[in-house]
């Protein structure tokens, strides 16, 4: 019994401080500043090309306050890039946000993930990565940015556009692919002036997009393009783009995992 007793105390004791691994959150934004942060500007947005001869980073890219609380602010008047200078690998990570008045043209955004390279090799503004779109009405959405390549199970939904299907057949996304963009499976995006909860799961060369608690899209097989071959792309910086929309963000942290949970795979 004295044997059997120590077994069950050493897996309470595992669990426990498995429970505990969970919970640890590191703050991305450390809510004061973005001192741990790079920027960068890129192309205008049509129709206000006036706006970004005037910008500077410190103008698109900002801390203000919203609610009693620090938060970061994307004005959106010209298409650039907030990038961590940290690169990130096999973590489950966690943003919360919401859209401002201002708008320029869309309201649109996204978050720019296994990034690597230079800005500008994506669009003229963003480094090469893999994009869930935080755009209106498209939060949740797939998109390869620059030299990436992915392949995703869809169905064709007309026009040669494809949408996230669990039981569609895996094609692939990318410059060579069927396109560089596949639409999430439902809408669960909240309205306008509403906080957004988003859950990026990211390991090995799959990732998984959660938009407030419910999974709409799963990539398999990430990769880059390199020499005409495609190579395992499994990390890089995390960027935040300014593409159109202000956007205010209260919360984005990472935590390590060992696998995607079961729960969020379909």
């Amino acid at each position: 019994m004295k044997f059997l007793a120590i077994i069950l105390t050493t897996v309470v004791l595992f669990l426990g401080s498995a429970c505990q691994q969970q919970t640890e959150w590191e703050p991305v934004f450390n809510g004061e500043n973005l001192e741990n942060w790079e920027t960068y500007l890129g192309t205008p947005i049509d129709g206000y090309e006036d706006l970004a001869e005037k910008a500077t980073p410190e103008q698109v890219f900002s801390v203000t306050q919203v609610e009693g609380e620090n938060v970061i602010r994307i004005s959106g008047e010209v298409n650039g890039s907030l990038a961590t200078r940290e690169k990130f690998e096999n973590y489950h990570l966690q943003m919360e946000f919401k859209w401002g008045e201002n708008v320029y043209g869309n309201r649109n955004s996204g978050l720019l993930y296994h990034s690597y390279g230079s800005f500008g090799a994506g669009l003229d503004t963003w480094m090469n990565s893999h994009e869930m779109q935080l755009m209106t009405g498209n939060i949740g959405d797939s998109y390869r940015m620059g030299e990436t390549y992915c392949e995703i199970p869809v169905r064709e939904t007309g026009d040669g556009n494809y949408q996230y299907d669990p039981e569609g057949e895996r094609q692939v996304f990318g410059k060579d692919g069927v396109s560089k963009i596949a639409a999430k499976s439902s809408d669960y995006e909240n309205p306008i002036g509403e906080w957004n909860e988003i859950d990026l799961y990211c390991y090995g060369r799959q990732s998984v997009h959660v938009v407030n608690g419910e999974t709409v899209m799963v990539n398999y097989n990430s990769g880059s393009y390199e020499n005409g071959e495609v190579n395992p792309l499994t990390s890089g910086q995390i960027q935040i783009q300014s593409e159109g929309g202000e956007l205010f963000i209260r919360k984005i942290e990472v935590r390590d995992i060992e696998e995607i949970p079961g729960e969020v795979l379909p």
